[in-house]
């Protein structure tokens, strides 16, 4: 690969920090774990290359978290000084690609459609950096599997990634925005997702002598209604929630009535008050509709990942970091209530840090959703990603040192 095969142009505050070496082997790594990737907790192969890349790039203090994890310690300036980390995801998603990139995934079924190779190549990116020119204190690199499982930022917490962490900072690509463009927002910036399974148990009967069984299936039909009454009618109108039945599996036959119905779903809330109330609710309407029609309601509930609820301290470093590289007009807001989820959240009910939004679309490119089998992040996000998280994680080192 040469230099006029790598990404276009750069702001020049970001472009003069990578040199052409460090640009070819950032983009190969990214390119290779794209065409390599990996379900959530079998990150395996994914791993070794960025635990190779990380000492390629001078992160020589390199360990294992857990099956697949990897954290990464990139000495500071001052040994005494408070340590903040930047996590990168690395999980991909269960999709066929269909982008016809020609570093496309080689293995059926399984594809980067959320930009987690780009956000695993950016953490390396952001560790050479540091190790070039480091912050006050330590910074660790946190490469995380399992985001899109919603466990893999426990599993890090578990292994002790956080031990010592006075802050942590992460980003997610976002066609969206264009490339230049960063959010850092104070407030909600994801969801928290929570799963229920209602199961309505009735009494069996021929279909023709109704008056014979208890019909868990017209129960079903009420209680799929009743639920969309919560957001509606429960809810504050000016929280955001949601909750969404996504399967009902019921019957075996047309001629007769089934002795069971089940369904599931998901629960969105941008803050926890919400998300009690929503849970609660969930189990006092599955109950009482399962009563209305001589039915037994069992229902269970699954917590999630929190919301993600940036806090006003570390978005104005984030803030202040990506200003002094690309110009106060690149900070943009979200605009929307993003009601995805992302377990980032588990690292912010520990310590403070910020989520942040990096935009990936290309000059006349196209908004493509995450999740998509066209996604793809523009390959200059890397940079402006790495440069962003290195650069906040010394204006937090600095500042937590002096209680700015």
């Amino acid at each position: 690969m040469t230099a006029s095969e790598l990404p276009g142009a750069l702001p020049d505050a970001v472009d003069a920090l990578f040199p052409d070496d460090l640009r070819e082997r950032l983009t190969a790594l990214r390119r290779d774990l794209h065409a390599y990737p990996e379900l959530s907790n079998e990150e395996h192969e994914t791993a070794q290359r960025l635990t190779a890349a990380l000492i390629d790039s001078g992160v020589e203090d390199v360990h294992p978290v857990g099956a697949t994890g990897i954290l990464a310690r990139v000495p500071g300036r001052d040994r005494h000084a408070p340590v903040v980390a930047i996590r990168g995801d690395i999980d991909a998603l269960p999709i066929q690609e269909a982008t016809g990139l020609p570093f496309a995934s080689t293995q059926p079924g399984i594809m980067h459609a959320c930009g987690h190779d780009v956000h695993a190549t950016w953490a390396v990116a952001a560790g050479a950096l540091l190790a070039r020119k480091p912050a006050d204190g330590d910074v660790l690199i946190l490469l995380q599997p399992a985001e899109e499982v919603g466990d893999g930022a426990v599993q890090m917490i578990r292994g002790g990634a956080l031990e010592g962490v006075s802050a942590i900072f992460g980003g997610h690509v976002d066609r969206r925005f264009a490339l230049g463009q960063v959010v850092a927002d104070v407030g909600p910036l994801a969801a928290s997702a929570d799963t229920f399974e209602i199961d309505l148990i009735g009494r069996g009967a021929h279909a023709a002598r109704p008056h014979e069984g208890a019909d868990p299936i017209v129960g079903a039909g009420a209680l799929v209604l009743a639920l969309q009454t919560i957001v509606s009618r429960r809810v504050n109108p000016a929280t955001a929630a949601v909750v969404t039945i996504g399967m009902l599996r019921a019957g075996v036959a047309p001629n007769v009535i089934s002795d069971r119905a089940t369904m599931s779903g998901t629960i969105r809330a941008i803050d926890a008050g919400t998300r009690a109330l929503v849970i609660a609710e969930v189990r006092r309407i599955a109950e009482s509709t399962a009563s209305a029609y001589a039915l037994e309601a069992r229902v269970r509930v699954r917590e999630g990942t929190p919301p993600v609820v940036n806090p006003a301290r570390p978005v104005g470093w984030a803030r202040e970091a990506a200003a002094a590289l690309l110009g106060d007009d690149a900070l943009v807001p979200l605009g929307i209530v993003n009601m995805a989820a992302e377990d980032f959240a588990h690292y912010l009910e520990k310590i403070p840090g910020c989520f942040l939004r990096i935009g990936a679309r290309e000059g006349g490119g196209d908004v493509i959703p995450a999740h998509s089998p066209m996604f793809y992040a523009a390959e200059e996000s890397i940079f402006i990603g790495a440069a962003v998280l290195a650069e906040t994680a010394r204006v937090a080192s600095r500042a937590l040192g002096t209680g700015a």
